[in-house]
C-alpha cells in the first residue's frame, strides 16, 4: 500500500508541470484574443492650454524666418528720383540743347498782368529739380531767379506799369565749346551745360528796354542715375555775372 501510494504520488508529481504549462498557455492565448478584439486607446492629451498659433511658429526664430520668407519682395532697381510729370512749360526730351534754350527763355519771361511774383516764383521753381547729393539747394535758386531782375520789389514797381518782359535765344554754347568746362568738367557723365545768349525786351507803360543777357543752364540727362529714365531736367540756372560759365 505503501509503494502503491509513492507510485501515484510519483506519477502526480510528474503531470503536475504539464498541467501548470497547459493552464499558462490557456489563459495566454484568451488574453491576446481579448485584445485583438479591442479599439485602440488614444494616446492621453498633455494638459496644457489650447494655442491658436500652430505649432511651426511657436519659436521665435521660426515665426521670424516664416515672416521673411513669406513678406520679401522681389528685389527691383529702385526709380530713378522725381519721376513726377514736368511742370507746365518743361519739354520732355533728351536733347538738352533743347531744353537749355527753353529753359532760359522761360525763366526771362514774365508779365504781370497775368501772374504774380509768387505764381511767377513758382512756376520757375518747379522747373528746378532738386538732386539727391544736395549740391543745387533752393537758396541758390533764390538767388539766381533775383539775378535776372525779378525781385518782388521790381515785380511790386513792373505791376503798376503794367509791365512784361519778353527773351528769345540768340546764340549758345554748350559743353566742350565752354573752355570753363573743359577745364572743371561735370562730376558725373549726363550732366551738361549750356550758356545761352538772350535777347530781352521789357514793356512797360514808361517805353520799351531791350538788351542781352547770358545764362548758364545746367542740364542733368541719362545716363546719370539722378536723372529719370527717359528725359532731361534742368537742375540749375546762372543768371549772375560771377556765375556764368563761358
Amino acid at each position: 500500500m505503501k509503494l502503491k501510494w509513492t507510485v501515484h504520488r510519483g506519477r502526480t508529481g510528474r503531470r503536475r508541470p504539464w498541467i501548470l504549462l497547459l493552464v499558462t498557455v490557456v489563459v495566454a492565448a484568451g488574453i491576446a484574443a481579448v485584445l485583438s478584439i479591442r479599439p485602440a486607446e488614444v494616446a492621453p492629451v498633455a494638459n496644457t492650454p489650447v494655442s491658436s498659433v500652430p505649432a511651426a511658429v511657436a519659436s521665435p526664430t521660426a515665426t521670424a524666418t516664416a515672416t521673411t520668407t513669406a513678406v520679401e519682395p522681389t528685389t527691383t532697381p529702385s526709380p530713378p528720383p522725381d519721376q513726377s510729370s514736368e511742370p507746365a512749360g518743361e519739354p520732355s526730351t533728351l536733347d538738352y540743347r533743347l531744353l537749355a534754350n527753353v529753359a532760359a527763355r522761360n525763366i526771362y519771361t514774365l508779365d504781370t498782368r497775368t501772374a504774380t511774383y509768387s505764381e511767377t516764383y513758382g512756376r520757375l521753381r518747379g522747373w528746378w529739380h532738386l538732386l539727391p547729393d544736395g549740391s543745387n539747394p533752393l537758396t541758390i535758386f533764390a538767388q539766381q531767379f533775383e539775378a535776372t531782375g525779378t525781385n518782388a520789389a521790381a515785380y511790386a514797381s513792373l505791376t503798376g506799369a503794367k509791365g512784361y518782359r519778353t527773351a528769345q535765344p540768340v546764340s549758345s554754347s554748350c559743353d566742350g565749346q565752354l573752355s570753363q568746362y573743359v577745364q572743371q568738367p561735370p562730376p558725373w557723365v549726363g550732366l551738361h551745360v549750356c550758356t545761352v545768349t538772350l535777347s530781352v525786351v521789357e514793356h512797360a507803360t514808361s517805353g520799351v528796354n531791350k538788351y542781352t543777357a547770358p545764362i548758364s543752364v545746367v542740364v542733368n540727362c541719362p545716363p546719370a542715375v539722378s536723372a529719370p529714365a527717359d528725359r532731361c531736367e534742368m537742375v540749375a540756372f546762372y543768371a549772375a555775372p560771377e556765375r556764368i560759365v563761358y
